[in-house]
């Protein structure tokens, strides 16, 4: 789905009028059952010149769907447009507006990739709703003409002692290992956050990457007059219908029915058929345009072709070919069943098509053909059904000005210190106490070891993966013969956007970009999934338009452009809304992947050096959570320190100077040395004297305080000379804090505390195995 296309026809609604309508109870007419206001079927009304039939208010109902239309985030949005520079446009083949934004990554290769959510579905039905989900995103980029070779799932669940959280953990990473398994593609990364917050609404976000040549590119579109229209994949059933308009573009309310029935049902293995027939197809120059079929279903398909090409289009419904007979022509039109997708044919390659369809044993059905008529015409057994103007179901939707503000009690949440409020009281002072200090954060549920997760997913299938979690960035090579790869993070910290969402969002752009520079890659480009609570709060439109704001004017300043993404809104229940959590996902490319620095050390006696300052910002940080605080500011994201420090750690993994690198995020300096010992299984000895006189900060602070541009990395001793010098003549902060020390079998942390590898690694894996088993 690409509801995120632009235009400047679009329709300013009275928002007074909106939000009466949306609080009217009118749930007995057919246009409020299916989602739409009452000024918004008004506005159909005087489009068509008359009461629109059954079909075309399933169609527009779908279409003009928060979920599909951005009818409330696309004047915030076009920001990312109005900010590109030149600098940014660089390596951008295809942005904002077709199934997803495609980069040129060098020697004739190119990269899309896209993040989207799935997350009312999956937490009415955990498996199918995340498993679908991977389905989606898959297709997305099967449709843009490329081969798909990895994903990844950033994830966000309620309290992990809550009695529903062990349902969605276990549905939902089911869902995503079970569908992307089967589709033999390695899932490299993502992140598992637990958060009260999300309890009532966790955040299935998945991203997909795939791997094309120039030429083979293909956009959504459906030109050519006398071109067929044809239907191929899965049959149409009654799953997923509404899934659109109701179910993701609505607030859970318990007083409303259950919403399962408009969850989708994921065939994996059909799916691996379709992504190696289209790829078929693509080789052969068979197809003219093609669309996935995901969000609105055939409404969606029909339109957005007909409107991205000649503009008109003529389809015949029954030919459809069904899994429940009983299906009307509006649920036909709205259904969401998955592992299907549209194309445009001419009528000298339909044999050829045929006969790639008959191969590969996948089922079509020619629906029509395009016309020259402006007009997106639907018939059913003879009989016309829908009579539109495409665009204004799929581009020329409403467009809404909703009032935002900031809240009143910010004030109060971000004047509340953690240094100045009582969970500060006692902190850890003497070396036993960081000791425990350091258990206790690395058997978080947010800073312990994931692999419960990781391990139900293959992360190694097809031989490409060259990093995956829990490295900080996933790696996939892209071209064996000259060492061509991509690097993709995805991050968001929810606590830091609620303290402060402008620099919420810069913050999760931040900390994304720096773990694609510690891997060695350079950054190119971003997707974001930005989810958040009803619309229809102006407190939340005030968060969503901050972050839109932060996330545009830091990748302005980062020099990477957004190229696509997703907008998921009516996160909350019961009026109660989550964190603000905008995921950006950062994509960076190697010249060549046998570059690509890990996260762990490996080499004993190398140099232990950390990169940046540190300042007392332990306001949000995980230490805090910990400790039932939240307030305060969140770390100042300086993108221009950012940028420096990315530049040394690219340069650092190309020439051969830094052989490990990890970056400083959630958790601080205790949890990447922590993680960067246990990942290997190979001990260090680290001195914080000196950096703590330095930064006028004491030991506790330099551990747990999430001050942001900032790495640890490690350094062959025969280059530490020339790894000083880079830095020195880069004006960046670089100091030696200690070696690695393969035979001790601890971290050593001089003069405070010596922890064991065995009993951190104890701490660290055993608390998601506790609660899930």
């Amino acid at each position: 789905m690409s509801g995120e296309r632009q235009t400047v026809e679009t329709r300013k609604f009275n928002i007074d009028t909106v939000e009466h309508a949306a609080h009217t109870p009118q749930t007995s007419l057919p246009w409020a059952e299916l989602g739409l206001k009452e000024n918004e079927y008004n506005e159909v009304v005087k489009i068509l010149g008359r009461r629109p039939t059954a079909a075309e208010l399933a169609m527009y109902s779908v279409m003009w769907s928060e979920h599909c239309s951005y009818k409330s985030s696309k004047n915030h949005l076009r920001q990312f447009g109005d900010k590109v520079t030149d600098e940014m446009k660089e390596h951008l083949l295809v942005g904002i507006g077709e199934n997803a934004g495609v980069v040129d990554i060098g020697d004739g290769w190119a990269v899309t990739f896209k993040v989207e959510s799935h997350n009312h579905p999956s937490f009415v039905e955990p498996y199918q709703g995340a498993a679908t989900g991977v389905g989606g995103i898959v297709r997305d980029i099967i449709s843009m003409g490329a081969r798909p070779v990895a994903v990844m799932d950033p994830l966000r669940f309620g309290a992990i002692d809550h009695p529903d959280t062990a349902r969605l953990v276990h549905g939902i990473v089911s869902g995503i290992g079970g569908y992307g398994n089967c589709l033999g593609l390695p899932n490299i990364g993502g992140e598992v956050v637990f958060d009260a917050v999300y309890q009532g609404n966790p955040l299935v976000n998945a991203l997909a990457v795939g791997v094309m040549r120039h030429e083979d590119i293909r956009l959504a579109n459906a030109s050519g007059v006398g071109n067929k229209v044809v239907l191929f994949g899965a049959r149409t059933g009654g799953d997923g219908i509404g899934g659109a308009s109701v179910l993701a573009s609505e607030s859970f309310d318990s007083a409303k029915p259950s919403k399962r029935p408009a969850v989708q049902v994921g065939d994996p293995f059909a799916e691996k058929v379709l992504i190696e027939c289209c790829l078929e197809l693509f080789k052969a120059s068979v197809v003219e345009g093609i669309q996935d079929l995901g969000a609105a279903g055939i409404s969606c398909a029909t339109s957005e072709l007909a409107s991205n090409g000649d503009g008109g289009m003529h389809v015949e419904l029954t030919k459809v070919l069904l899994r429940d007979p009983s299906l009307t022509p509006g649920e036909i039109l709205m259904s969401e069943s998955q592992e299907r997708m549209m194309a445009v044919v001419t009528p000298d390659n339909v044999a050829a098509f045929e006969s790639i369809m008959d191969k590969w044993a996948v089922e079509y059905s020619w629906l029509g053909e395009v016309t020259d008529t402006g007009r997106l015409i639907i018939e059913w057994d003879g009989e016309k059904i829908v009579d539109v103007d495409p665009r204004t179901v799929a581009h020329e939707g409403p467009v809404y000005d909703r009032p935002f503000h900031r809240p009143q009690w910010l004030d109060g949440v971000q004047a509340d210190t953690f240094t100045s409020s009582p969970a500060a009281a006692g902190r850890p002072a003497d070396g036993a106490a960081l000791a425990a200090a350091v258990l206790e954060l690395m058997a978080s549920p947010n800073m312990c070891s994931k692999d419960w997760v990781t391990d139900q997913y293959d992360r190694y299938v097809q031989g490409n993966t060259a990093l995956a979690m829990p490295d900080d960035a996933g790696v996939v090579r892209v071209d064996e013969s000259t060492g061509l790869g991509v690097s993709i993070s995805t991050d968001a910290n929810g606590r830091y956007s609620y303290l402060n969402p402008y620099e919420g969002a810069r913050l999760a752009l931040a900390e994304s970009y720096r773990n694609v520079a510690t891997s060695g890659a350079r950054p190119l480009a971003v997707t974001d999934c930005l989810n958040f609570g009803s619309p229809e709060d102006p407190e939340v439109m005030w968060q969503f338009a901050e972050s839109v704001r932060g996330l545009s004017d830091g990748c302005r300043e980062l020099g990477v452009p957004v190229t696509g993404g997703n907008v998921s809104l009516y996160n909350q229940t019961g009026g109660v809304a989550i964190h603000p959590t905008p995921v950006v996902g950062v994509l960076g490319v190697f010249d060549d992947v046998a570059r690509r620095t890990p996260s762990g050390w490996v080499e004993d006696g190398q140099a232990i050096y950390l990169l940046g300052t540190t300042a007392d910002e332990l306001d949000g940080s995980e230490w805090a959570n910990l400790r039932g605080h939240l307030g305060g500011q969140p770390p100042k994201a300086d993108l221009s320190l950012e940028r420096q420090l990315g530049g040394i750690l690219i340069n650092g993994s190309r020439d051969g100077m830094v052989d490990s690198a990890h970056d400083l995020s959630e958790g601080g300096l205790a949890a990447v040395l922590v993680e960067s010992c246990l990942r290997f299984n190979v001990g260090a000895r680290v001195s914080v004297a000196a950096v703590c006189e330095r930064d006028g900060v004491d030991a506790f602070t330099l551990l747990f305080s999430e001050s942001q541009a900032r790495a640890v990395v490690a350094v062959p001793r025969s280059e530490e000379i020339r790894f000083t010098d880079m830095c020195t003549a880069r004006a960046f902060p670089a100091v030696r804090i200690g070696i690695v020390d393969a035979e001790s079998g601890s971290l050593h942390v001089q003069g405070q505390f010596e922890l064991s590898l065995a009993e951190l690694r104890v701490a660290h894996e055993g608390t998601l195995p506790r609660y899930f088993g």
